[in-house]
């Protein structure tokens, strides 16, 4: 059954409808605020393919899909929902629209040539249902109304964790200065290229920081005077993000990637916001068990992609069983980080991941 609202491609006369219609949404992220849309095409130039609907008659909107035409050297053609982060679902009043925008979103494709149109969808587990050990799962927790509150919530082991890191004489400062940022990029990139991935380029977190502007904080962790863990959250409303965070690892004994995510914590609370996400884990496997300490729970992510026949190519949240991607991890640890930081400033906007 199709729906009698109308569908265009959004723009910025439609930022503030958006943004509005996205604020108060039950199923919202930091994602979905038009500033992710505008950040891709600023650092980028991929171009936004937001749809957005509205009642024929009030003009009033009735749902929104934010998605990102990317045209790529090594993939080709591709409409992305959404680039650079786990989710990107369309918001609606009610299915049929939801369903309306997404038969949209595939026409463009489909009339571009594109080879595909992903979907980053979020699900709720049904009861008694497991998640399977591997699968990619977004880690969330309910924040109260105060740090204090919050602290207290927390057992006396963790409590313990974040005191450590003071003990050992780790400080921490909050803001978005400029120089704030590239003490950010700078853990980033060392732990990026520690782990084996191409990082974005100091430009890409530049667009994010204008977009969100005062919906944006980045943290930086020091030992002395040198940046030893960092991480960056967006928000949107009650909701909030943390895309990108990072420590060096020499000095991960000294507990920098707990002083860093309580000082974002304590800020979202005492900030009024009650959700924040912790990002993408394997479940039952490495950082998932980081965050899940601090309260958070799993919700599955389900990344589907439809071929140009609107058939299902597969799942990308699935366990991994590629044996090419450990190889090239391997070889780009053993690189110069400042070659991969040129290097990742080259093929990173093509890589939607």
């Amino acid at each position: 059954m199709q729906s009698d609202a109308q569908l265009s491609t959004a723009s910025l006369n439609d930022k503030a409808d958006w943004d509005a219609y996205s604020l108060t949404h039950e199923s919202t992220t930091a994602y979905h605020k038009y500033a992710w849309l505008e950040a891709v095409e600023h650092a980028y130039g991929h171009k936004p393919l937001g749809v957005i609907a509205r009642h024929p008659k009030t003009q009033k909107v009735v749902g929104l899909f934010p998605a990102v035409f990317m045209k790529t050297p090594f993939w080709g053609k591709q409409i992305c929902a959404l680039p650079y982060c786990d989710v990107g679902y369309g918001l609606a009043d009610n299915a049929e629209v939801l369903q309306d925008m997404q038969h949209f979103l595939h026409t463009k494709m489909a009339n571009a040539g594109c080879r595909k149109l992903e979907i980053r969808q979020a699900e709720s587990t049904p009861p008694g249902q497991d998640i399977q050990a591997g699968h990619k799962v977004r880690m969330l927790l309910s924040l109260p109304e105060s740090s204090d509150t919050l602290m207290a919530s927390f057992k006396s082991k963790l409590r313990s964790q974040i005191r450590k890191a003071e003990k050992n004489g780790l400080t921490v400062t909050l803001g978005k200065t400029p120089e704030l940022l590239k003490h950010f990029y700078r853990v980033y990139a060392v732990n990026m290229r520690d782990l084996g991935s191409p990082v974005h380029a100091l430009g890409w977190f530049e667009s994010v920081l204008a977009a969100y502007d005062e919906n944006c904080i980045v943290s930086v962790v020091y030992k002395g005077d040198m940046p030893v863990g960092a991480g960056l959250v967006i928000i949107n409303g009650n909701n909030a993000s943390i895309p990108w965070a990072s420590t060096l690892r020499e000095f991960n004994k000294l507990a920098p990637n707990m002083l860093l995510y309580w000082s974002l914590l304590a800020h979202c609370a005492d900030s009024g916001i009650d959700t924040f996400d912790f990002g993408r884990s394997s479940f039952e496997e490495g950082t998932y068990k980081f965050k899940k300490q601090w309260g958070a729970v799993p919700q599955p992510l389900n990344w589907q992609s439809l071929g140009a026949d609107n058939k299902k190519l597969g799942s990308d949240t699935s366990p991994s069983t590629s044996k090419f991607r450990p190889l090239m991890e391997s070889i780009w640890r053993k690189l110069p980080l400042e070659f991969t930081i040129k290097a990742g400033a080259y093929v990173r906007p093509y890589i939607s991941l």
